[in-house]
């Protein structure tokens, strides 16, 4: 894979991006929260329909 050119602000070198935890709290709130929601109704539409509780509540 070929690196990126260095990138200069005034002279001065800029850092390479890197994972950080803010990134990571913003991922799991626009990825995780979203597909946790859907997943549930998925689950309580399911229970609705067959009568058969299906999500990880139910085994606790």
């Amino acid at each position: 894979m070929a690196r990126a050119k260095l990138e200069t602000v005034f002279g001065q070198v800029l850092p390479r991006p890197r994972p950080t935890w803010g990134m990571l709290k913003l991922g799991l709130l626009y990825v995780g929260l979203p597909l946790l929601i859907v997943t549930g109704l998925i689950d309580v539409a399911a229970q609705f329909v067959f009568g058969v509780c299906t999500g990880l509540w139910c085994f606790v």
